[in-house]
């Protein structure tokens, strides 16, 4: 006789042990190479074909391909350099910016991918890198356009700052500029990459319990469905969104950078 499926049934919520997957070449080296770095790989394969693909034959009258690319550049360059830094200073940037929005935007995609199902973004390796190139580039545009001296002194003291609290607020600066920018960058993005990924998991997690417990809990499955489904429709907007974001806050940092007073 076989016992009931709803004795065998368990329930497996997401953890955060998916977030440290089992070695598939490598393991115990410092190469060890995991379902994340797979999708790593993936993401970047995918977005250097899309890239070629839409680059490599340009018309003046572009087919559809060509179109979207465009229209992902000229999304870059005209809400995000041009707007925010300024179009004389922003031109140098767009390169920059345009590999921050596209790398992160399909890192963040392969969370919705079937068979995939994780962000590259959700490990801190890749949010840390990132911040990092961010943090560069604004203390770079900074140094490019003031020199050192006079960039830390916009930087560390604001106008009109009493001498007597320029000790104080240049501490308060620093912290807020050269230890918190690339801070919350990292977790900004690797936070709500996690949260996705667990709230998908959690709702499809459930649909199988659900299903398959052949008791009352049976009729919730279709609601715990179409949640997931529509979930997922929410963590591609999410996935736009963060890539945006961080995009445009290290817009942001370099045209405070570059700006004569702050």
């Amino acid at each position: 006789m076989i016992a009931p499926m709803a004795d065998e049934v368990e329930f497996h919520p997401p953890s955060i042990g998916d977030f440290f997957p089992e070695a598939l070449l490598f393991e115990g080296t410092p190469f060890e190479f995991t379902r994340i770095n797979l999708v790593q790989v993936i993401a970047t394969v995918l977005l250097v074909v899309f890239m070629l693909l839409g680059t490599r034959n340009l018309k003046v009258i572009p087919g559809r391909f060509q179109q979207v690319v465009e229209l992902g550049f000229g999304f870059v360059r005209e809400q995000v350099a041009y707007q925010v830094i300024g179009e004389r200073e922003g031109k140098r940037f767009v390169p920059l910016l345009s590999v921050l929005f596209f790398g992160i935007l399909f890192f963040n995609i392969m969370g919705v991918i079937p068979g995939l199902n994780i962000q590259g973004t959700s490990v801190i390796g890749v949010p840390l890198l990132l911040a990092v190139v961010a943090y560069i580039a604004f203390i770079y545009a900074g140094i490019r356009k003031h020199g050192f001296g006079r960039f830390m002194k916009n930087s560390l003291v604001p106008g009109g700052v009493p001498g007597y609290l320029v000790p104080v607020i240049s501490v308060i600066e620093f912290i807020s500029t050269f230890i918190f920018r690339p801070v919350s960058l990292t977790l900004r993005l690797l936070l709500n990459m996690m949260v996705g990924h667990l709230m998908l998991v959690l709702f499809f997690a459930a649909t199988h319990f659900f299903l398959l417990s052949f008791n009352w809990l049976t009729v919730l499955s279709p609601g715990s469905l179409a949640l997931g489904f529509a979930f997922t429709l929410f963590e591609i907007f999410v996935a736009f969104l963060q890539a945006y974001v961080f995009t445009i806050l290290t817009a942001v940092y370099i045209q405070l950078a570059v700006a004569d007073e702050h």
